[in-house]
């Protein structure tokens, strides 16, 4: 495909040469001959050009299609799990051993239904852009910090102020969650993790390890992991740049070494 568009380009590169040549020389046969044979390769890359999205648009449909099919079938057995999981909880209520097992069960359920919404959203971002809607920040942030808490690590303090911004909702979810996951693992167990939302600011602080000046230059690249910490998440912090590119959310990260890293979140363009 590829060799074929070099060759496309590259007549039409000479086409316009002898265009220019003729021009130059008087030669109007010459001129004519070449912008009639232009004008037919214009029209052939055109239809050229629509096959092929016509053939992507139908391998694109193809793949939605079968991928709908495999995240339905995928949804009877979660669906039974729950319901059984809900049945199970009504007779062995009192067997305390059998209840921490079911638990157990339901937690893995719950986060096999979050990984599924997370495919599901996922192959809509790679086929076409996911719509945005109205999301609660605050009720969100509450939500997320509520599930970190039951890791039994570090303390939140919350100082929230009621905001709704018009994002690709789980994929804020997911940013939010990637930030808050970073900022648990760089710090001790026993330090403070401070949320702030107010003034179309969202900022996220801990007093982990921090960041060195250098690294942070290169916190975003994509893949980049420090040496010395494996901080940089691979790819998540490049993703959560990227996302907040997409929805117009200006990201800063401050950080000293040893001291802590506050990122800040600017959610002015998609404040409602």
């Amino acid at each position: 495909m590829k060799k074929e568009m070099l060759i496309f380009m590259l007549m039409n590169l000479i086409l316009m040469g002898m265009v220019l040549y003729g021009s130059l020389l008087e030669h109007v046969h010459l001129v004519i001959l070449a912008l009639m044979i232009l004008v037919m390769l214009l029209i052939i890359g055109f239809i050229f050009s629509s096959y092929i999205l016509e053939r992507k648009h139908k391998v694109d449909e193809n793949v939605l299609h079968l991928s709908k099919e495999i995240l339905h079938e995928l949804t009877i057995p979660l669906s039974t799990i729950q319901a059984n999981s809900l049945l199970l909880g009504r007779t062995v209520a009192k067997d305390e051993k059998s209840m921490k097992r079911l638990k157990r069960i339901e937690d893995a359920s719950k986060r096999l239904e979050r990984l599924y919404d997370e495919l599901v959203y996922g192959i809509k971002k790679e086929i076409h852009i996911v719509d945005s809607e109205e999301l609660d920040l605050l009720k969100l942030i509450e939500e997320r910090v509520d599930i970190m808490r039951l890791f039994n690590r570090n303390e939140f303090i919350l100082e929230l102020e009621p905001t709704k911004v018009l994002v690709d909702s789980i994929g804020f979810e997911k940013m939010l969650d990637n930030i808050l996951n970073n900022a648990m693992k760089y710090s001790d167990k026993t330090s403070v993790i401070e949320i702030e939302l107010k003034e179309d600011t969202l900022t996220i602080k801990d007093h982990g390890i921090g960041i060195d000046e250098v690294i942070l230059k290169r916190i975003f690249r994509r893949y980049y992991q420090s040496k010395e910490t494996n901080l940089g998440e691979g790819i998540g912090l490049a993703l959560v740049k990227a996302y907040c590119e997409d929805e117009n959310i200006g990201i800063k990260i401050n950080s000293e070494k040893l001291r802590g890293t506050t990122v800040c979140l600017n959610l002015k363009k998609c404040i409602i």
